[in-house]
């Protein structure tokens, strides 16, 4: 083999590594870590793991992540930005009715909660790996779920509610009891098809008798 035939694959590392410098490494490390801390959990899967899927080496990772918990972090904002996506575009599809648009997400949620391969809410499934409430990783779980009874309890005022905070609180234990009963029951289960029919029940209870779907 020639000296040229030699350095050809140390050449392609070099081209390959060039490739993913940068923000270009941080995405694929990202897109990696998605795929693998929500399908088989953050504690059991390794940074090794995360750079062969991404397609990077471990260098990279901590030029972009100083460590396994910063990475968790960036993950778990990933998550947030796509969560309060799907949030507000079932809000966005009835416009100026709040009782609508919160009906609308709980359609949309069993949607969801009905895939073969849905595993749940990550940040329910980040708070169960992680039991010292004080770690970052909780306190972001936290985050977001306040923020989303936030967001609830706005459209519940809107919307009329006789007691807003009271029908939030509602709202929010069976958004949760969705994420439970599609881990336990299973996606598409008989508990996740009934809940729109309740929450239009509770809705409408609650805003004196109104259609909410």
């Amino acid at each position: 083999m020639s000296d040229s035939e030699t350095l050809k694959p140390a050449r392609a590392r070099r081209a390959r590594s060039a490739q993913t410098a940068g923000p270009q490494a941080q995405r694929n490390l990202l897109r990696a870590a998605s795929e693998l801390f929500y399908r088989e959990g953050v504690r059991t899967v390794g940074v090794d793991a995360v750079v062969e899927r991404a397609g990077v080496n471990k260098m990279s990772l901590y030029r972009q992540f100083s460590s396994k918990d910063e990475l968790v972090l960036a993950y778990l904002e990933q998550k947030d930005e796509q969560f309060f996506g799907y949030v507000e575009m079932s809000f966005a599809k009835h416009p100026g009715e709040p009782a609508k648009q919160l009906q609308q997400y709980f359609d949309d949620l069993v949607v969801r909660a009905s895939v073969d391969d849905y595993r749940g809410c990550p940040f329910v499934n980040v708070s169960v790996e992680f039991p010292d409430t004080a770690h970052p990783a909780r306190q972001f779980v936290f985050r977001n779920k306040q923020r989303l009874m936030a967001r609830l309890t706005e459209l519940t005022t809107a919307a009329g509610a006789d007691d807003p905070v009271a029908l939030a609180n509602g709202l929010g234990l069976m958004i949760e009891g969705v994420y439970a009963a599609s881990q336990t029951y299973g996606p598409g289960c008989g508990p996740i098809l009934a809940v729109p029919k309740i929450a239009a029940q509770l809705i409408a209870a609650a805003c004196g008798g109104a259609q909410a779907s």
